[in-house]
């Protein structure tokens, strides 16, 4: 038999959920009563497997006259061991045996076992190495796997196979392979596969009417996915929370505010509650359209009913109060978020820096520093807005101090950065430091410009030194 590949090998010794679930057995074989006579030493080959880190080196010559080779006592063996990574690594060390031929039961028991831990790479491999052919079942459940792991062209060439020997899959396998098809983009392929089974005849459920909106919204046909939700309703036909959110998030980039209430109103007519992420992208879309207060409302009305918002949504309403200038909400709104065991994330210190940098509250610097400390990293357009407020505000010193931060992250500030800069030093006089600012400018690869003369003759004439002013400017091209 051929050397197993090292996809298997790769999966023994990297696959996390094998690992974690000791109790995944290989039930899919049928022992006959016959069989029962290599029950005890299968226990005892099981245990030594658990217990002996290298069992393959001394597992023969402890056991000299027993058949390794004999499929009965593979198939107990195999039926015996709980954890599928064990099995597959008896199953490999036998098939480098000389002399050893699987057979179809034990091989179909491992491959089935791959595949339910998710094992593509390691299944597809067994396959070939083995060159069984496993039975219609185990090819749904291998395909399934595949959709789901997002792997296109070998589902599709599964799903060949499938309908070469005339087996129609069932709806299940079907919804797997829309669902896979729509995780890899591939909208092309939801429909061509979505006419394949209408031509087989097979009867679409709720789960595929979800997939289809969900098709046409990333096919940017929104309305279509809309249409198809109201035939279906009409139909008596309730699709999952999933698909109303997805219109609904849809909608709320269109600002299609009356869509967004028929949908959020049928839900809840239909039994069908709207959850977190439904709100979270009508109180985000209530945010952006400049309605903040209904946005705020909506907030305060989901936690007197018992939700529990998560860290998305407290980042989006603090977003929205900082919007509205009201800062003493956004930080008990932090606060808050804290004490519900919520950490603040990039996101959410970025969003309130800029809302202190916006309202000129001189707080930018302390969050800063603690949200470095935490382990995150302030972005380009974080430093750019608090240097930006810290020299409209007169603290040009902190201003510079956080520039020369911004280059040691990895950041370039921007020209204008460096322009309000000098022009604020030059303002106050300081003109050295404007001056140490124009030569790091220069060096970042920005041109000086007029802008920067002007800032500068205007604070020397500001400060009594026209005759420098007059001498800069005769040396103007």
């Amino acid at each position: 038999m051929a050397r197993a590949s090292s996809s298997i090998l790769i999966f023994l010794r990297q696959n996390p959920r094998a690992l974690k679930k000791p109790n995944t057995q290989l039930r899919y074989l049928t022992i006959e009563t016959k069989d029962c006579d290599f029950t005890e030493v299968a226990q005892q080959i099981c245990k030594i497997i658990r217990t002996k880190p290298r069992w393959e080196n001394t597992l023969s010559s402890e056991y000299p006259s027993l058949n390794f080779s004999d499929p009965r006592f593979v198939r107990e063996v195999l039926k015996q061991q709980s954890s599928v990574l064990l099995s597959v690594r008896f199953f490999l060390w036998l098939s480098s045996r000389k002399g050893f031929s699987p057979d179809p039961i034990s091989c179909n028991a491992v491959f089935n076992a791959l595949v339910e831990a998710k094992a593509c790479s390691a299944a597809q491999s067994f396959l070939k190495s083995t060159g069984f052919s496993p039975k219609p079942v185990s090819l749904e459940s291998y395909a399934r796997c595949l959709w789901e792991a997002g792997r296109i062209k070998e589902a599709c060439d599964v799903f060949e196979s499938l309908k070469g020997a005339g087996v129609c899959p069932s709806i299940g396998t079907w919804n797997a392979a829309l669902s896979g098809c729509l995780k890899a983009r591939r909208t092309d392929m939801v429909w061509k596969l979505y006419q394949e089974m209408m031509e087989y005849g097979v009867v679409a459920d709720v789960e595929t009417v979800g997939c289809l909106i969900r098709g046409f919204c990333d096919d940017n046909e929104v309305l279509k996915g809309y249409g198809l939700l109201s035939q279906v309703l009409e139909d008596g036909v309730v699709p999952g929370k999933a698909a109303f959110n997805r219109l609904i998030s849809e909608f709320c980039k269109e600002k299609e505010y009356t869509k967004v209430s028929e949908l959020l109103h049928t839900m809840i007519v239909m039994n069908c509650a709207p959850d977190n992420f439904t709100y979270q992208e009508v109180i985000n879309w209530l945010c952006k359209k400049g309605r903040p207060y209904e946005g705020f409302r909506i907030f305060n009305d989901l936690k007197d009913r018992g939700y529990a918002p998560d860290i998305v949504m407290y980042t989006t309403m603090i977003h929205g109060l900082c919007t509205m200038g009201r800062l003493g909400e956004a930080r008990k709104l932090w606060f808050e978020m804290i004490d519900k065991g919520f950490h603040p994330n990039k996101y959410t210190y970025s969003v309130i820096i800029h809302g202190f940098c916006k309202s000129g509250i001189l707080r930018q610097a302390q969050m800063c520093r603690e949200m470095c400390d935490k382990g995150f990293r302030p972005s380009k357009y974080t430093y750019n807005n608090m240097i930006h407020w810290f020299c409209k505000s007169g603290n040009l010193e902190q201003a510079w101090i956080l520039c020369k931060e911004m280059g040691d992250k990895g950041f370039r500030p921007s020209k204008n950065i460096y322009d309000t800069m000098i022009h604020g030093f030059c303002k106050i006089g300081n003109f050295k430091q404007a001056r140490i600012i124009c030569k790091e400018m220069s060096d970042k690869g920005y041109k000086e410009t007029t802008v920067n003369c002007n800032a500068m003759m205007t604070g020397l004439c500001l400060h009594g030194r026209t005759d420098q002013a007059y001498n800069m400017f005769k040396k103007l091209p």
